[in-house]
């Protein structure tokens, strides 16, 4: 970064790398040890620069109150947050079918452009099949599920309806369940005895061709 000796980039990349993983502020001790400089004073001379450059502030009466300052801070993101989602194989987005999950794997998802939190019940599901095209969920989408949550009436959902899987949108009329296609050559759905929601939908990922 224009401005910034090497080492006081490093300090500032190791702050927001801190940060990033959902740490407090790295103490003056912490930063020593992982530098490896043999005292504090030798980090408070690259803060107190950082300061004066105008990257770092403090802020008043509070303990490790060191704040990175915008608009030179998303520069130096140059790794975007990344997550693994496990891939379970395919769902039919067309007639339900007897499928078995299988490990496929992972995608590797950047969480701030997508715009979610994944936990450990965040998975993802290939998409075979055209009903849901006009949610613009198309065969070859992998979509992104949580397990867990409750849906919601327009919520897309990975279901288990008498024994077989799909994906559809989520309905209830008049207190009684059932699952939308978005494709006029595809039916609804109406339970005859079970329906089970396996996950939520909560992203879509279009892999280029």
């Amino acid at each position: 970064m224009k401005g910034l000796t090497r080492r006081q980039r490093q300090v500032l990349e190791f702050i927001l790398d801190k940060l990033d993983s959902g740490s407090l502020i790295p103490t003056y001790r912490e930063m020593a040890d992982h530098f490896g400089f043999s005292s504090p004073n030798a980090v408070l001379i690259h803060i107190k620069a950082l300061r004066s450059k105008g990257y770092l502030q403090n802020q008043p009466g509070r303990a490790r109150s060191l704040q990175v300052l915008d608009p030179h801070a998303p520069k130096l993101r140059v790794r975007p947050r990344i997550a693994s989602i496990p891939i379970y194989g395919t769902i039919p987005a067309g007639y339900p079918m007897d499928t078995d999950q299988e490990d496929e794997g992972c995608v590797l998802i950047d969480i701030d452009t997508l715009g979610i939190k994944p936990t450990a019940r965040t998975f993802g599901l290939k998409v075979q099949g055209n009903s849901m095209l006009g949610k613009f969920i198309m065969s070859g989408d992998i979509a992104i599920l949580e397990h867990g949550l409750e849906p919601r009436s327009g919520d897309v959902v990975a279901a288990l309806i008498d024994g077989q899987v799909t994906l559809k949108t989520f309905f209830v009329q008049q207190g009684k369940p059932f699952l939308r296609a978005e494709n006029p050559h595809y039916p609804n759905l109406i339970p005859r005895e079970e329906l089970q929601i396996q996950g939520v939908m909560v992203a879509l990922i279009r892999k280029r061709q």
